[in-house]
């Protein structure tokens, strides 16, 4: 079928008029009589007949116009949706995170986003460090966000640092180490509430512990999430190895305290991954201009 024609028709239609038609699109009457003819005897339809100085559309061609209006109006919508989807304002965007980003930098930045493009689709994955990247390799997301880094990635995993933050001691207000200066040793005598195997930090405390030939940590108590790892800390048992992103608002109003470990000094790194050579989604590429430019 040849759609230049239905176009005309459509015009024709729109305004009752061919003299109209020509004007708006500034092709000759005759040429648009001529196509019309042809685009009539293509559909084996009499699409319109001369009435007085004028035209006058059929039944038949009344309903073609029906149709015909419902085409463009599709056709405007894909338009539209091209040039949305262009510019980020449309479209889905897949997204792992750490536990870490996931509950402490992920809402405010989602939030920000959605103010700009609101009809951008979010699906958000919490998990942690290694089920995060091998999500980004296995293409199920379009990237992560991590906090604390493994310490290898594949080549073509694409890393832009965001910011660090420095990675804490803490225990409760009244355990015997509280805002204490102790060494690594005397730490590591303690029982650890940690995250399960998997989290970056976990993995940074044991490889601390490797470095400075120190006991590895006894974790006497394993959850699957950040908040609970911290409310049994609060509640007096053990200790954490921690983010101070997480932690930091506890221990300022008195919940939890730091203990000072002589000659560490550890920073995690908050980052974002992607897949090298691979470009994002225009939608994508938007949110991590916005997480650059208000990383925390």
């Amino acid at each position: 079928m040849n759609l230049h024609a239905l176009r005309l028709f459509h015009v024709i239609a729109k305004t009752g008029s061919v003299t109209r038609a020509s004007e708006l699109l500034n092709i000759s009457q005759p040429a648009i009589t001529a196509q019309i003819k042809k685009f009539e005897k293509e559909l084996g339809v009499t699409l319109m007949m001369p009435h007085g100085r004028g035209i006058m559309i059929t039944s038949a061609g009344e309903q073609v116009a029906v149709l015909a209006k419902r085409l463009f109006a599709v056709e405007q919508q894909i338009e539209q949706f091209a040039m949305e989807y262009g510019r980020g304002a449309q479209g889905h965007i897949r997204l792992a995170a750490t536990y870490l980003p996931s509950h402490f930098l992920l809402p405010a930045w989602l939030a920000r986003f959605k103010q700009q493009y609101e009809q951008v689709e979010m699906s958000i994955t919490t998990t942690n460090s290694s089920e995060a990247l091998k999500l980004l390799l296995n293409v199920d997301v379009d990237m992560a966000i991590y906090g604390g880094l493994p310490e290898e990635y594949p080549d073509n995993v694409q890393t832009e640092e965001l910011f660090q933050d420095e990675l804490w001691f803490v225990v409760a207000p009244n355990h015997k180490f509280a805002g204490q200066h102790i060494t690594l040793q005397e730490m590591m005598k303690e029982p650890f509430v940690m995250r399960e195997e998997g989290s970056s930090t976990r993995e940074r405390l044991l490889a601390l512990c490797r470095t400075y030939s120190a006991p590895a940590p006894k974790i006497a108590l394993q959850f699957n999430g950040l908040h609970e790892a911290i409310t049994a800390v609060i509640a007096g048992y053990g200790a954490n190895f921690v983010s101070s992103l997480v932690v930091r608002e506890y221990v300022s109003r008195g919940e939890l305290c730091r203990v000072y470990v002589e000659g560490i000094e550890l920073r995690n790194v908050i980052a974002i991954c992607t897949r090298k050579h691979e470009a994002l989604s225009a939608a994508a590429a938007n949110l991590i201009g916005l997480i650059r430019k208000y990383p925390y």
